[in-house]
């Protein structure tokens, strides 16, 4: 579908709905025809406004704390699977409230919050994450089974039985990973925590599974699913993908508001600001697609790099080369922007802003803001 550039503002984070609903289609067949619970993790698309959309094909949400397992009630309709490196006591009546299953990052987290969960008006599902102590993720700011890592339990660290009242257990290894990742991880899991699988009622693969991807071989990821479902009496299985289901579904517009030269490095300033707006370019790192250009540089081509409207000195990337030279007031567009950008531009993870405060001289503490749910869902609208 052409899009009408005219009437979009800059800057401005863009979903094409037909692009939408094509990964909830394709996801919603893997759902059907694996036999599993494929479910949406707000940490990598949280726009809550497209849920209608997104119900019509997936019903259930990953929350990462208090204020994503609200949003999981208030716009999916659904209690969600509720996930935490670690829960903190202030709001965790809150993810109670919110919450079907829970899951633990440790064994002293279990132990400190499983009386609440017995003790709470309805039954909820407990879960215990756990380390496979395998994942074929190269950077490792994404590696979440790196030595060292603070995510997961190690085998090592449980005895012959589980935990009393755990029925479920959870990995997450994968990041943008094919299917033959995740049978590479299932031998890893299985052979260290094989053992447990017959004394439980489901297994979290977590997410990764980049099942929208062009090229990603979905007929192996559901073979892989039936088959881990037959050799565990038919377990029940979830997926919580993020990025699968906006994955190339948007963009984001910006505008060239300057160009600036020094050392014969043309820069294009935007009012858009990696930092702020795009973290994963300079955290991945990785170079984002711009609609028109050549992703490298091309001899005897215009040539920018481009560069953020804040003052970081290294809130840029470069270079790519145009067809022509770029002026003031003309828009780029940032391709694949929608998964985890948008998130990582507000409240990620749901995790709040710290609150604002003064310590008067007088000795007077005197609070002066504090960010709330409303603050967050507001963001994401």
């Amino acid at each position: 579908m052409t899009i009408d550039f005219s009437k979009i503002p800059t800057p401005c984070y863009l979903i094409e709905e037909e692009l939408l609903r094509k990964n909830l289609s394709l996801i919603q067949s893997v759902k059907e025809r694996a036999g599993v619970e494929i479910i949406l993790a707000f940490k990598g698309f949280s726009m809550w406004k497209a849920f209608p959309i997104v119900r019509e094909y997936i019903s259930g949400a990953a929350a990462s704390g208090a204020y994503e397992a609200k949003l999981s009630v208030d716009e999916m309709k659904t209690l969600a699977h509720t996930y935490s490196p670690a829960f903190q006591l202030s709001d965790f009546n809150e993810v109670l409230e919110n919450s079907s299953h829970i899951t633990f990052n440790s064994l002293s987290q279990l132990e400190r919050f499983l009386p609440d969960v017995k003790n709470f008006s309805r039954k909820i599902s407990v879960g215990i994450r756990v380390n496979p102590e395998f994942s074929e993720v190269k950077t490792a700011l994404y590696n979440p089974c790196a030595p060292g890592t603070r995510l997961g339990i190690l085998a090592s660290q449980l005895g012959d039985e589980l935990p009393e009242g755990v029925e479920g257990l959870h990995f997450h290894t994968l990041c943008e990973s094919s299917a033959l990742d995740l049978e590479k991880t299932l031998a890893a899991f299985e052979a260290r925590f094989g053992k447990y699988l017959n004394r439980i009622k489901w297994v979290n693969m977590g997410g990764g599974h980049l099942m929208t991807r062009k090229g990603y071989d979905t007929e192996k990821l559901i073979n892989i699913l039936k088959d881990f479902r037959q050799r565990w009496n038919n377990l029940e299985i979830i997926l919580e993908p993020g990025s699968a289901f906006a994955w190339e579904t948007g963009i984001l517009v910006a505008e060239v508001i300057d160009i600036v030269e020094n050392k014969g490095i043309k820069t294009a300033i935007l009012n858009v600001s990696f930092t702020a707006h795009m973290p994963d370019c300079l955290e991945m790192p990785y170079k984002p697609r711009i609609r028109g250009a050549y992703h490298d540089p091309v001899e005897g081509k215009p040539t920018y790099r481009m560069g953020g409207n804040s003052c970081l000195a290294g809130d840029f990337i470069g270079f790519w080369s145009f067809d022509h030279e770029l002026k003031t007031g003309e828009q780029i567009v940032f391709e694949d922007m929608i998964h985890y950008t948008m998130v990582k531009s507000s409240m990620f993870n749901g995790v709040p802003h710290p609150s604002i405060g003064i310590w008067c001289q007088n000795g007077d503490f005197k609070l002066l803001r504090t960010f709330d749910y409303m603050d967050y869902k507001n963001r994401m609208a």
